[in-house]
């Protein structure tokens, strides 16, 4: 995440967790993190609920623009804070390994004998 010059880099973890957990574990987890996340009145995160809990992340000493950005990179229906499918998705979003991961299991059913020639 870029702020002002500024980048936080993080330790890409979901990939190690994958391998522990499986695909349901991980997603578990990642809803758990989710509701730690939330504000508890509108179940979403919110730029003022990721600054409340942001120590939880180590992230205390993070500015408020940057938060809110951190928000805006995932809010893909534009409302100003994440929803749980929202969160999950920007979570596999920011694991390059992850992605990596999923594009190579698409590639590998588009490749098999019945999606060759349906047009994809």
């Amino acid at each position: 995440m870029a702020g002002f010059g500024k980048r936080v880099d993080f330790e890409d973890l979901l990939p190690v967790m994958a391998q522990k957990l499986g695909g349901e574990g991980l997603v578990r987890e990642l809803c758990n993190g989710f509701e730690l996340l939330m504000d508890s009145e509108r179940r979403v995160i919110t730029a003022e609920s990721l600054k409340r809990n942001a120590a939880v992340l180590g992230l205390q000493d993070m500015k408020d623009d940057e938060i809110a950005s951190m928000v805006r990179e995932g809010d893909l229906d534009g409302d100003g804070a994440l929803s749980e499918m929202e969160f999950c998705v920007l979570m596999f979003r920011l694991s390059p390994e992850l992605m990596d991961e999923s594009w190579s299991l698409v590639e590998n059913v588009l490749c098999q004998d019945g999606f060759k020639n349906s047009g994809f």
